[in-house]
Formats: structure tokens, C-alpha cells, sequence
């Protein structure tokens, strides 16, 4: 049975691995746009899901009074944002609206360029599996995005933080899949005889470390728990929230209460800093030196960011720009695991 290394003479894995570095370049940019959606309270502007006749936005005053009074319907609107003009509607529209159109572009920017390359027979063998899943993921993205709008529909005045994380880590996850096969379509392009890298036990553990820390970034986005406090170190004028842990169960207060879960963000911070900086040395040791380098400087620049972002009271640009930060280092960390993980051909 032919396995992922031979190269049929009609495949092209230089042209493919490009590709992926578009389409993760477009994740990074609905990332970031689903930052300053949730930051500006856009997310639960558009009350409906229709991936067709949804790409376009109301045409006239008409359709844009009828999405208006759809909202209006809206917990979000009747508790929090009651007297709302048609203009500040339309500007919470927006952000909600671009990040659903990138959300679909993607889609089409993998899905689309996938089936020419099949046809035309560009793709090395075995990878085909890989980019389909790629592909499904998008799928599976975009529902979790509308099962995250949804639970703020009824009831409540805000999205599941569990939705959220759910909705953000799968992108993170689509991000660095991207990523780790276009570098092996990369290397398969260099060395026609090298197998794809494989996950060592150092990049798992450090991975499965930054993946906690992801995690309660996006508890803290959902919970709006950055705003419970504006000091640096202590919260305050406290360090640990013992008054919070007495007044729920353990569990109950580090996956629910804003204060502890933000505690949780802000010190398991320096457990994955830990762990990336023995990646770093490790990756360089390996002989990538840029991308230790990048694992580096990205991990001090999300470090100082998560800390202004607190201090200046959770900021727009502050807080984006943190977003941004914590998912090109998600690449930093997928660029030295892929590297250890290399085997020579």
C-alpha cells in the first residue's frame, strides 16, 4: 500500500503547502475578528443561521429594521442594551457579519482549491484524508459557532463560555493542523522520500500545557473575567481568592467563578511558559533556531500583553492584539514541534 511520502509525478506539494499558508493566514484573521466581536458584544446581533442567503447583509432600511427587531427580542438587548439606536445595532451587525464571511471563505478556500487539486491529481498520496479533515473541521467550526450564538438567544444574556471555548479552541486546533500538514507537504517537496513528523512526548505534553491556558483564556473571554480586577500582580489588593473557593466547590469555582478562573489564567501562565521555553531550547538544539527564536519572543510578547490588557482595564487593542499573539504563537509552538518531530529520510 502506497503511505504519505510517494509522489505520484502529477503531484504538486510545494503549490499545496502554499496553500494552507493562505488559509491559516485567513484563521488567524477570524480569530482575530472573533476577538473583537466578543470584546465589542457583537456576537448575538445576528438571531439567525443561513450559511446560503446569510453572506449578504439587510440591503435597505427595511431588512435592516426587521434584523433590528430581532434582536430587540434578545435577552442581551431587553436587560443590557435597551434604547439601543438602529445605528449601534449596525455596528455590532457588522463585526458579527465579517466574522461569519470569513468563517465562509474559509470554508471555500479549502474545500474549493481541495477538489481541483484531487481532480487534476495533485495531491501526494495519503494526504487526501488529512485535508478533508481539514475541511470537516471548518463544518464542524462554523456549527459550534451557531450552537455558541444560540445559548444566548434564550434565557441568558450572554454565550456559554463552554460554547466559546469550544468555538475558539477548534479554530486554534484547525490553525495548527493547517500548519503542521503544510509543512510536511513542505518537506515532502525538499526530500521526496520524507515521511510526515510525527508528535514527540515533549511538544505533546508542552502542547497539552498551552492548551490548558487557551482553555481559560477563552473561560476568561466568555465570563467577561478580565474585568474583575486591574492589578498586576495581586487582584485586588489580594493574591488567592480564598473567599471564592469558600463559597463554591472546588471544581465549580475553577470552571465558573470569574475571579478564580482568571486567578486559574493568570499564574497557569508561567507553568506553560515553562514548558515552551524547554521546547524553545529544545527545537533550537534541533537546529531551527528562528523558530525557537519566534516560541520565544511570542511567549514574552503574550506575557507582557495578558498582563496590560488587565491593567488597562481589558482594552480593545490591548486585548486583540493578545488574541493575535496567542494564535501566531500557537504556529511558533506547531513550527518546533514539527521540527523534533522530523525524522531524516
Amino acid at each position: 500500500m502506497l503511505q504519505p511520502g510517494f509522489i505520484p509525478s502529477s503531484a504538486r506539494p510545494a503549490t499545496l503547502a502554499r496553500w494552507l499558508g493562505i488559509v491559516a493566514i485567513l484563521i488567524v484573521m477570524i480569530v482575530v475578528v472573533g476577538g473583537i466581536t466578543r470584546l465589542t458584544e457583537s456576537g448575538l446581533s445576528i438571531t439567525e443561521w443561513k450559511p446560503v442567503s446569510g453572506a449578504l447583509p439587510p440591503l435597505n432600511d427595511a431588512d435592516w429594521q426587521a434584523a433590528f427587531d430581532l434582536y430587540r427580542q434578545t435577552p442581551e438587548y431587553q436587560q443590557i442594551n435597551r434604547g439601543m439606536s438602529l445605528g449601534e445595532f449596525q455596528f455590532i451587525f457588522f463585526w458579527e457579519w465579517v466574522h461569519r464571511q470569513l468563517g465562509r471563505l474559509i470554508g471555500l478556500a479549502l474545500a474549493l482549491p481541495l477538489i481541483w487539486f484531487a481532480v487534476r491529481r495533485r495531491i501526494p498520496h495519503g494526504y487526501t484524508p488529512r485535508l478533508v479533515a481539514l475541511v470537516a473541521l471548518v463544518g464542524l467550526q462554523g456549527t459550534l459557532g451557531w450552537w455558541m450564538v444560540q445559548s444566548g438567544l434564550a434565557d441568558r444574556t450572554d454565550v456559554s463560555h463552554y460554547r466559546l471555548a469550544a468555538h475558539l479552541l477548534t479554530a486554534l486546533f484547525l490553525l495548527a493542523g493547517t500548519v503542521w500538514t503544510a509543512l510536511d507537504l513542505r518537506l515532502l517537496a525538499t526530500a521526496p522520500a520524507a515521511r510526515p513528523a510525527r508528535l514527540v512526548p515533549l511538544a505533546a505534553i508542552a502542547g497539552s500545557i498551552l492548551f490548558i491556558q487557551l482553555l481559560f483564556g477563552a473561560y476568561t473571554a466568555g465570563l467577561n473575567a478580565g474585568l474583575v480586577t486591574d492589578q498586576w500582580p495581586l487582584m485586588n489588593g489580594r493574591f488567592f481568592p480564598a473567599e471564592e473557593f469558600a463559597g463554591r466547590s472546588a471544581v465549580d469555582a475553577v470552571f465558573n467563578d470569574p475571579f478564580v478562573i482568571h486567578f486559574v489564567h493568570r499564574w497557569w501562565a508561567w507553568v506553560a511558559a515553562i514548558a515552551l521555553i524547554v521546547l524553545a531550547v529544545r527545537v533550537k538544539r534541533a537546529g531551527a533556531r528562528p523558530a525557537s527564536i519566534a516560541i520565544h519572543a511570542l511567549l514574552g510578547t503574550q506575557i507582557l500583553l495578558g498582563i496590560a490588557t488587565v491593567m488597562t482595564g481589558v482594552n480593545l487593542h490591548v486585548a486583540v492584539t493578545h488574541q493575535l499573539v496567542g494564535a501566531l504563537l500557537v504556529i511558533a509552538v506547531t513550527l518546533g514541534a514539527h521540527r523534533l518531530g522530523r525524522t531524516p529520510a
